[in-house]
């Protein structure tokens, strides 16, 4: 594994200052307080210009290119490419996103109005690589991948220092696990900040290939699958070089939650909270209502990922009604029963 510093996380903060968002919001969440029985705070990553956290990794990575750059590419599930889409746009750079037949339509159309060429390949974000792989061998263009480099993990690791200096006294931090570039970022920081702070990746049950890779000590081929908390599927890849190592050494755990649990949770970050999220922004939530946390020492951050949901899926879900899920059926529950 190259070498990661606090000083690349530093660089990288004064880098995509005027493309993302910085210092977004810390609030407090009177609701999950009371249900973890200490203060918890979320991370508003949904108030960036995209919608989501990956545009401070992209916007990193974008800011290290040549000015003669030709062109870029990158698979995605969704809010990586959205993020390379609004970075590459800004400098005038042709952007071709790749992405599988299981990202929601909401997400390749929201890359799309960025400017993007978007092409749909497989059904798995391993199977869209091959193309973007493709387009840097036969056309020239530069990846950005969408975890698994280091400017992009130090992009992310931004919410580190954010964290440390918004909430001094932090105890706890949550982080929605998928390919590690947010979570081994993140954890990164915030350990060599201050070590004592217990870090947690959340993931869903379904296709949680960081977990699955953690459990036998070496990245592994794990089936992609439909989940509400779509923004976390994907592999972490066999030839992973940064990110495998990063969570293994700087996460203290990883916690897996239900998709049922994932529902509740995006009811309880809208109606408690007030907040429209993704299925992957609302896992935390789903761990600490679930108690799969055990005891948690605050003050706690949970960091609220991004907003690009299927707003029929996410009326559905606030509404109490059963959603769909490839070939599975999610029965609802109205709020609160």
């Amino acid at each position: 594994m190259s070498s990661l510093s606090l000083a690349d996380i530093v660089a990288a903060r004064r880098r995509i200052a005027g493309i993302a968002v910085l210092d977004t919001p810390l609030v407090p969440s009177p609701f999950l307080s009371q249900r973890a029985g200490t203060q918890v705070f979320l991370k508003l990553e949904l108030a960036q210009h995209t919608g989501a956290f990956k545009l401070r990794g992209a916007a990193n990575a974008l800011g290290l290119l040549p000015d003669d750059t030709a062109g870029i590419t990158c698979c995605s599930t969704g809010n990586h490419g959205r993020g390379v889409a609004y970075a590459a746009a800004r400098r005038g750079i042709r952007a071709v996103i790749c992405m599988s037949r299981l990202v929601p339509q909401a997400k390749v159309d929201g890359i799309k109005a960025l400017g993007a060429e978007v092409r749909i390949v497989g059904h798995s974000q391993d199977e869209a690589q091959v193309e973007a792989d493709r387009l840097v061998r036969e056309e020239g263009l530069t990846e950005i991948a969408p975890f698994d480099a280091l400017p992009v993990i130090a992009g992310q690791g931004t919410i580190g220092l954010e964290l440390v200096e918004q909430l001094p006294a932090l105890e706890t931090v949550l982080i929605p696990l998928s390919g590690g570039g947010l979570a081994g970022g993140i954890a990164f920081a915030l350990k060599r900040m201050k070590p004592s702070i217990r870090v947690v990746g959340i993931s869903m049950e379904r296709g949680a290939a960081m977990h699955a890779a953690l459990q036998v000590g070496r990245p592994v081929e794990i089936a992609e699958v439909p989940s509400l908390a779509d923004s976390l599927g994907g592999g972490i890849g066999l030839a992973n070089r940064h990110t495998f190592a990063l969570c293994r050494q700087h996460l203290d755990e990883v916690v897996l939650v239900s998709e049922e649990e994932i529902y509740r949770a995006m009811q309880a970050h809208y109606y408690e909270d007030r907040i429209v999220c993704e299925g992957a922004s609302a896992v935390g939530a789903a761990a600490l209502m679930s108690g799969r946390l055990g005891v948690v020492k605050g003050p706690v951050a949970n960091i609220v990922t991004g907003r690009n949901v299927d707003m029929k899926v996410f009326t559905d879900i606030v509404n109490g009604r059963s959603v769909r899920l490839g070939g599975d059926l999610l029965e609802g529950s109205p709020y609160g029963e």
